[in-house]
């Protein structure tokens, strides 16, 4: 059956006449008059909801970030319940300082209800307790109940996040409780065409005033990506962001304070050496130039091997190593 693009302007399918006739029982195709051929199936709307605030600029982010863990032997193990209970266990210890330090955390997802509850504990010995429910009240909605208590303090915290999504724009609003008095968080992202502008601000009550004031403008394609951003009229940054090709991500980020005539810069890219092998080189202008490698050994277990090298003290030492291993199940 002919396809909508193969239709013409009269909904002809490219074997049929105005008469009806089939051209295989009628005329040649080398007499076919000429038709006017048109699209006729409606172009899909391609505008996505627009990330949160938190997230502008996060490709670039993970350029620099992930794959690498400089002075960390880290272990994550994440497993799966027959009831669907998820249990993440993660480990790391400083090659600098000793110190070792170690989470857990289990998620039961009720997705009849749109609910999610995680316990997490920590090595600091801090309990923690989050209930989400999402897409139940209103579709785009998302209210997330989050409480942490620490028996050896007696300190306990609670917020309530909210967060409202739809095409065009994306909302939210955390109210983070305190005895001094609340501090409330907003924020909101605005998105058309590809074009970016979000406002992030925190509103401390305790104090009457806002502790927080921020503004981003950026612009996002399927491969490049530019944010700016100004944090509290004083910091200024930006970010860009390119997939060169289905195996290389590069990103440059800038960031400069007022006042300050010193600019600080980096560069970043991500080489996809196979389908389970990768590696990341990256160095700013303190000439800090961090490589990582990352190994998928088997389905479920990744290496990641990483060193940070000071360039400017190369036979002063100081220089640091990472080895982490994922393992999912």
């Amino acid at each position: 059956m002919a396809t909508c693009s193969e239709r013409d302007s009269l909904g002809r399918g490219p074997a049929e006449r105005s008469d009806g006739w089939r051209w295989g029982r009628g005329l040649s195709p080398s007499l076919r008059p000429p038709v006017a051929r048109t699209q006729l199936c409606p172009r899909p709307d391609t505008m996505a909801v627009p990330p949160c605030y938190a997230d502008l600029g996060k490709s670039a982010r993970d350029t620099f970030n992930k794959g690498y863990g400089f002075g960390l032997v880290k272990l994550d193990v994440k497993t799966k319940s027959a009831s669907g209970v998820e249990f993440t266990t993660s480990g790391s210890s400083n090659t600098d300082t000793g110190k070792v330090n170690g989470s857990l955390e289990t998620k039961y997802k009720w997705a009849e209800y749109g609910l999610t509850f995680t316990e997490k504990w920590n090595t600091d010995n801090t309990l923690g307790t989050e209930i989400t429910i999402e897409d139940q009240i209103a579709k785009g909605l998302k209210l997330t109940f989050d409480t942490t208590f620490s028996p050896n303090t007696g300190k306990k915290s609670a917020k309530v996040k909210t967060a409202y999504k739809r095409e065009y724009v994306n909302l939210g609003c955390d109210v983070d409780f305190d005895f001094a008095g609340p501090a409330i968080h907003g924020s909101a992202v605005f998105g058309y065409e590809g074009w970016l502008a979000g406002y992030q601000m925190t509103f401390d009550s305790a104090k009457s005033k806002l502790s927080k004031n921020n503004f981003s403008v950026g612009y996002k394609t399927g491969d490049f990506q530019l944010h700016t951003t100004v944090n509290d009229g004083s910091e200024f940054g930006g970010s860009i962001y390119q997939k060169v090709s289905d195996s290389l991500d590069t990103a440059v980020n800038l960031a400069w304070t007022a006042g300050n005539n010193t600019t600080r810069f980096g560069v970043a890219a991500k080489y996809q050496l196979d389908p389970s092998a990768a590696i990341s080189v990256k160095v700013n202008n303190s000439s800090l130039v961090g490589v990582g490698y990352t190994q998928t050994l088997r389905p479920g277990v990744k290496l990641t091997l990483s060193a940070l090298v000071d360039g400017k003290n190369f036979n002063a030492g100081g220089h640091k190593v990472g080895l982490g291993l994922d393992l999912e199940a």
